[in-house]
């Protein structure tokens, strides 16, 4: 039988992860995408090797998500929005996490947590980029077939659409984080 745990950040607790984040962040100003990204996918790995908790594994596939944002090609994610990414990711890229990885069953509680509200920051992001893959998987065989018609262009126009859609909903500050004030980690 399970248990369910739930607990809620108080203010000052989003105060000392926006800290944390922005730490991560100015750290990360002297790394390169890439190895962001690299750091990112070494914690997938650890995480997956360390047999963690379903409640750990679950918000890897968000972690798992953002990195695919930023290397799908056909997706192209516009340099400004790919920076959001990046500095989202940057929490993983440091080496000291809040609570050392190695304790059984909490060691990637600070990540989990992380990419919840990470998540959260960036929902409009995500949700025009499982759009995306959703259209493509869906209409490859559909448009791509179609004469006149050719992958590039339904994709270009597809993302150019749901690109701007997160745009707008963002500035619209279309953003829930909680029952407070935003929760900005980054910009």
């Amino acid at each position: 039988m399970g248990l369910r745990v739930t607990f809620e950040l108080s203010d000052d607790d989003l105060k000392h992860f926006r800290l944390i984040m922005r730490e991560a962040r100015n750290s990360a100003a002297r790394i390169a995408p890439e190895d962001i990204v690299a750091a990112s996918e070494d914690l997938l790995a650890n995480i997956g090797d360390a047999g963690a908790p379903a409640f750990i594994l679950e918000r890897l596939e968000n972690l798992r998500l953002m990195i695919d944002m930023l290397s799908d090609l056909e997706w192209r994610l516009p340099h400004q929005e790919a920076n959001r990414v990046l500095n989202a990711l940057a929490y993983f890229a440091e080496p000291e996490d809040l609570i050392p990885d190695s304790i059984p069953g909490l060691g990637f509680l600070d990540d989990a947590i992380m990419i919840e509200l990470v998540v959260r920051e960036l929902k409009h992001e995500i949700e025009a980029y499982q759009d995306f893959c959703n259209y493509r998987s869906r209409m490859g065989i559909e448009r791509g077939q179609a004469a006149g018609v050719n992958r590039k262009q339904w994709l270009d126009n597809r993302r150019k659409e749901l690109q701007s859609r997160m745009r707008r909903r963002r500035s619209r500050g279309e953003q829930s984080v909680g029952s407070g004030p935003h929760l900005l980690l980054f910009k």
